[in-house]
Parts: structure tokens; sequence; C-alpha cells
């Protein structure tokens, strides 16, 4: 009998206000009220047809992201709905993680409180910059007077924690102004930051007429100054873009990160099985437009296919090495189910190169490694 990895819950709700001009996330602007019912019905739904088809019944689940899309959207009713029925379905990891992205813009005081009491016990809270000047670029709806006060509110809610999303590298940014970002994100003492630059995606609206961004020396300076700062106020970086203060980090994430299984319900959303009797990992992707999801008469899976055992290696070292913690070749036996032997070649060449090192049974990415990250991973392909 494989030994299963940690089961985690995706949860996707795809309603935004408007679609923001960076995002290639799988959102759809607003046209109509949204079917809150209909919606967490469809869900459960899903949730059980993976449950039977996976053979889950057994499994603990470990944590649950609410994400978008703006699942602050949602009323705290059907949160509460939802989580509820969820809970009933599986043993539940104690103190388990439950996470819910807000949008600054789409929040008050009652709501934060409204999902507390449904449940979630951290907010990821999409703030992305202080500045106004620079979200009215970005397409979001909130100012800068909201993004602060949502982060209060949080802290005054009953929330366990709460995680601000904020981006740097934004068009026309001076070092000068992603530092002040930073700061007045860390003066809000949120329990975790997202900290992350921006890219131009394609199928987005900045792809097909891309803004002005900082050169590669102004984003360097960014990224050394803003680590130093957040070091100093007691955030320590756990992965490329993740700073919590102690025993803050998120659950969810790390699940992925260290190759774990989670399903994904909603729309458009992935999931990644372990089959505890042979080993055998499988994708899943579901439907991707509310309307389709939505249909009574078509199911919710859309694709599914078994993970190529060649695959393997790259996928685990994609998201592991993503960590700034050390791993075991233990550890990857336990979660892909192949030998070590497999990358230990790999490995070895890497750290010949300094890009990885290896201390005891351990191995980990050397800041040489982080720095050409993209070059080490394409050494594992």
């Amino acid at each position: 009998m494989f030994q299963a990895p940690p089961l985690s819950l995706y949860i996707h709700i795809p309603w935004c206000v408007q679609k923001c001009p960076y995002c290639d996330f799988n959102s759809h602007a607003l046209k109509h009220d949204i079917p809150e019912q209909d919606y967490v019905e469809e869900l459960i739904k899903d949730l059980d047809a993976d449950i039977a088809q996976f053979k889950l019944e057994e499994r603990q689940l470990h944590s649950i992201f609410i994400g978008g899309g703006t699942p602050s959207l949602f009323s705290p009713s059907a949160i509460q709905s939802l989580l509820s029925q969820v809970k009933t379905r599986f043993s539940c990891a104690p103190e388990m993680e439950v996470t819910l992205e807000a949008n600054p813009g789409t929040v008050e005081a009652d709501k934060f409180i409204g999902f507390a009491e449904a449940g979630v016990t951290r907010l990821s809270i999409g703030v992305q910059s202080f500045e106004s000047e620079k979200l009215i670029k970005l397409g979001r709806i909130h100012d800068s007077n909201q993004a602060q006060r949502a982060a209060k509110l949080a802290k005054q809610a009953g929330i366990k924690s709460f995680n601000l999303d904020l981006m740097h590298g934004l068009p026309n940014q001076t070092v000068e102004g992603a530092l002040e970002d930073l700061k007045t994100a860390i003066a809000l003492e949120p329990d975790h930051i997202s900290w992350y630059q921006l890219t131009i995606e394609p199928n987005t609206a900045f792809y097909s007429k891309p803004p002005k961004l900082p050169v590669d020396d102004t984003l360097w300076s960014i990224q050394e100054q803003g680590v130093e700062l957040l070091h100093q106020a007691g955030y320590v970086q756990y992965e490329i873009s993740a700073y919590s203060k102690p025993n803050f980090r998120s659950a969810h994430n790390l699940n992925y990160w260290t190759f774990g299984d989670y399903l994904g319900i909603g729309c458009g959303a992935h999931g990644k099985i372990t089959d505890t009797t042979s080993g055998k990992i499988q994708r899943t992707v579901k439907v991707k437009h509310p309307k389709g999801y939505l249909d009574k008469a078509r199911l919710h899976l859309d694709q599914l296919r078994d993970v190529a055992a060649e695959e393997i290696p790259f996928e685990f070292m994609m998201n592991q090495l993503r960590l700034r913690q050390p791993f075991s070749l233990t550890h990857f036996e336990q979660r892909t189910g192949l030998s070590d032997q497999i990358i230990l070649p790999t490995l070895i060449q890497a750290q010949r190169k300094g890009l990885l090192e290896c201390k005891g049974e351990n191995w980990q990415v050397t800041i040489q490694g982080h720095r050409y990250l993209n070059d080490l991973l394409e050494m594992f392909l």
C-alpha cells in the first residue's frame, strides 16, 4: 500500500467585479448577480464525484483554500454552507487551515466577521499596491485607503491570521516606490506577506499592449532591498515570494510545493491525486466556463490524465525548488513512488555547478541556484 501524501482542497470561485489587465487566472467579470446557491450546490456535487472516483472516503483533509476570481464577493452564509458541507465529507486535520481570498474593494467589517464565523481561519487580501495611481493602472477596484482599511479589519474580525498580496516591478515603478509599498504593508503587521514581481502573461490585456516595466537593474535592487526590509521586520522567506512571521507559513501552499495531493473543484480548477494502492498520480481539470459548469446535464470533470513516470521528477523539483528549505531523497521517494536513483545523478551535476548543496541526507538550493532557478529546473527535464 502506497503511503498517501497529505490531501488539500482547492475551491475556485470564478467571478470578479472586473478583469484586471495582468490576470491570467480563470476569472470572469460580473454581468449579473452571482448564482451563489446554485454554484455551491454544483461545487458539492463536483466534490462528491471526486471522492467517489478517487476513493477518498478515508483520507484526512489537510487544508482548504478558496481562491478566484474574488471569493469575497460571496456572502458569509454561502461560504458557511459550503464549508459545513465539505467538512461532513472528510476527517479534518486538527486546527485545519481554511484560507479565503478577498479583494479590499468587496469587503466590509461585518463580512470579515461573517467569514470568521463561517469557518475561515486565514484571509489572503489582494492589495497589490498602496499607491492609488498604480492601482488604477493595474485595473484594481480599490484605492490605497480601502487597502489599508481591509488589513485593519482583518485584524479585528477574529480571523486567526491574514496575508497581504503585494506586487513589485509595476509600470514605471521606482525602487523607492516599491519599498514604500512594502513598508506600508509591514506597518499593517500581517502574519504573512506574498511579495512577488509583476510578470506579463499571455492572454492578458497587458500582453497585447505591454506597459513600460522597470529595467532589470531596478528590479534587482527592489528585490535585494525588499528582502532585507522583510528580514529586519521579522519575516522569514520560506519560498520564492512568500514571507511569514514564525509559525504562520501557509500550510495549503506548502502542501503544493512539497508535492502533496489536492482536489480542485469549481470552474477550471486543477487537481493532483495519488492512488494509494498503485502509487499512480493523476491530474484533473474541471469545466472552465461558469455556464458549462452550472449546466446540470454536464459532468464537472473536463480532463483526467495519468502523469507519466518520466514527467514526475521535473514536477516534483519544479515545486520543491521554490522553497527555502532542504529536501531529502527519502521525501522524493515517498511523494513520487520512484527510486532516488532517477534524480541523484542530476542532483550531483547541479551540485558541481554550484546550484545545489548537500548536507548529510538533505539537498538545498544555493543562493546562485535561486538566482538561476530556471536553468536549474531545465536540468531535470
